[in-house]
């Protein structure tokens, strides 16, 4: 299958991805780094997760199905985790999460 067919997960993959590391970055930035640990934790592993997902899509790997499922898995964990902190960096991620998660489960479906 063309990748071009999945054009709408990819880009959000890549927002995602972007949207984690900015995060996680930020993230490093608080007060309180022991308090969002787990918000960096997540975000390096939706931002790995995402960048593979994106690279199988852009192949036509024939595993981009699995691979989407894990990733809006690992994406909405990420997700819930981010909407726990106020912060405007983790809210954002939270939404970039939440938005391939939709794209991702849609893919793989």
């Amino acid at each position: 299958m063309s990748h071009e067919n999945y054009r709408a997960c990819i880009d959000a993959c890549n927002r995602c991805a972007d949207a984690c590391d900015h995060c996680s970055t930020a993230c490093l930035q608080e007060d309180d780094i022991a308090k969002m640990a787990k918000c960096i934790e997540l975000d390096m592993d939706c931002a790995a997760m995402c960048r593979l997902a994106a690279s199988a899509m852009a192949r036509g790997s024939e595993f981009a199905p699995k691979l989407c499922q894990l990733c809006a898995e690992i994406c909405q964990a990420c997700a819930s985790e981010c909407q726990q902190h106020e912060a405007d960096h983790c809210q954002i991620c939270a939404k970039a999460c939440s938005d391939c998660a939709e794209l991702c489960r849609s893919m793989a479906a």
